[in-house]
């Protein structure tokens, strides 16, 4: 059984039934995680994403991208130094911004474990349907908070979580390797942790500003 909030470590949870699969959410800041004995291996995990057909050139693809990285090139236009953090196989977002003009590294898991990117200091962060993935998410965020410059943004792509009657229904919590949901308000929560005001432009994307006098 979990005993804590994956994200704000809190043990005030309780468990969501779904078919087989137990669910814990969080009475803190309302994340929803799957029971850990639940989650696929790494192997098995790797072998869903092995299945995934996201070409760097493909129109459908840069059109859902165009949300997160259309909100950096409202805010922190070119150039500028960036970096996608859970780019997967097919890197489009990464090809999307040196097209624009912008300096991009990439880092994934299992297709560019290039730890020395995480090394650097960066202007943007852009992390598109990557945080549902991570069974312990507070510690990478953090990390990736750690790398902006001030001033920097954090940019999040992932399906928000709304009450647990939708939550039962939602198709994307079907994808097996979907294993941590965020509410608004688990961004709030991060947010207050960071001293900042998260900004929600579209429905699946929440930006974070680090405060410049950081």
């Amino acid at each position: 059984m979990s005993t804590a909030c994956p994200l704000c470590a809190a043990s005030a949870l309780y468990a969501i039934e779904c078919r087989q699969r137990r669910y814990y959410r969080c009475e803190t800041c309302a994340l929803v995680h799957l029971e850990p004995a639940q989650r696929l291996s790494e192997a098995d995990e790797k072998a869903v994403y092995d299945d995934h057909e996201n070409a760097v050139d493909d129109p459908g693809y840069r059109r859902f991208l165009s949300r997160p990285f259309g909100e950096v090139l409202k805010r922190k236009p070119a150039p500028a130094r960036g970096l996608d953090f859970g780019c997967g196989p097919g890197p489009a977002l990464v090809a999307m911004a040196q097209e624009a003009g912008y300096t991009m590294a990439q880092y994934d898991k299992y297709y560019c474990p290039d730890e020395a990117v995480l090394g650097v200091e960066y202007d943007f962060i852009t992390s598109t349907e990557v945080v549902e993935h991570l069974a312990e998410p507070l510690p990478i965020l953090e990390r990736l908070w750690s790398l902006l410059a001030p001033g920097g943004l954090l940019v999040l792509q992932t399906k928000r979580v709304l009450d647990d009657e939708r939550f039962r229904a939602w198709h994307y919590r079907n994808d097996p390797t979907h294993i941590t949901f965020f509410a608004q308000q688990s961004f709030d929560w991060l947010g207050q942790r960071w001293g900042v005001m998260p900004d929600y432009p579209h429905a699946d994307v929440v930006v974070f500003t680090k405060p410049v006098n950081e």
